[in-house]
């Protein structure tokens, strides 16, 4: 098995990082850039970088930011944000993305999935879910979270990786920025659903968040969090040592 990653997630706007609760109340934390080289060298396996207000504006990521970010870290890079077609793929990659990670323009097109896997491999195509118990169920979530698309999220992953994705960003929106621990009942559904790689988003608020994500579920190939790296709630070359030191392979 492969060695659990830890991704840092970089949430866009406006030129700044910033981090909510549950999606909500954004406030600022810092420059995207500094932040990046920050986590480059501090062991990192890979870096994802959302413009989180994109799709809700009706526009493209900011390539600038983008380019900035990628020529100062020599980690892979994750990016998504407003990505609603091949072409958007296209200057992502030319910017320095090495994975282009799909929301709401895979919902309007799931066709896109298709296309992304196709042009670029698997590999490249990451589909992200924003996720949300609604009536007892796991809905899907459009928009950066405001929007109820009324899908099953367990039926969307699945066609998901049919279409081609070779990666998914379970985000729950239950747990996020919470701090309280991942959402176990949600991951554990999709890791039953798929098999494809499942990296989990929202909830860590310490380092035995991640033991727990990764002793409960071994199927979980990595934990991406926001707020508990951006404000040194937990470090990562210390959460990969306790990792290590409780049987989970991962690399320093």
């Amino acid at each position: 098995m492969a060695a659990k990653r830890i991704i840092p997630c970089l949430d866009f706007k406006d030129g700044r990082v910033v981090k909510g609760v549950n999606f909500l109340g954004l406030r600022d934390v810092s420059s995207p850039v500094e932040l990046a080289k920050q986590y480059n060298n501090s062991g990192a396996d890979e870096l994802a970088f959302y413009d989180i207000t994109a799709s809700l504006e009706g526009r493209t990521l900011f390539t600038g930011v983008l380019k900035q970010v990628a020529e100062c870290i020599s980690i892979p890079l994750t990016v998504g944000g407003g990505i609603s077609t091949i072409g958007d793929f296209d200057r992502m990659l030319e910017c320095g993305a090495d994975k282009i990670s799909i929301n709401s323009g895979a919902l309007k097109n799931p066709e896109l999935i298709r296309e992304g896997a196709q042009k670029y491999g698997s590999e490249c195509v990451v589909l992200a879910v924003d996720i949300k118990r609604v009536d007892g169920r796991f809905s899907v979530f459009a928009r950066g979270g405001t929007e109820n698309t009324g899908l099953d999220a367990i039926e969307w992953i699945k066609r998901g990786e049919s279409l081609g994705a070779g990666e998914l960003v379970i985000n729950s929106i239950d747990t996020d920025g919470v701090k309280k621990g991942f959402d176990f009942p949600l991951l554990e559904a999709v890791c039953d659903a798929v098999s494809i790689p499942v990296i989990a988003s929202g909830g860590a608020g310490c380092i035995e968040d991640f033991l727990e994500l990764f002793k409960k579920l071994p199927k979980i190939d990595a934990g991406l969090a926001a707020s508990v790296f951006h404000f040194g709630d937990v470090k990562i070359p210390e959460l990969k040592q306790e990792l290590l030191n409780n049987g989970i392979d991962v690399k320093l």
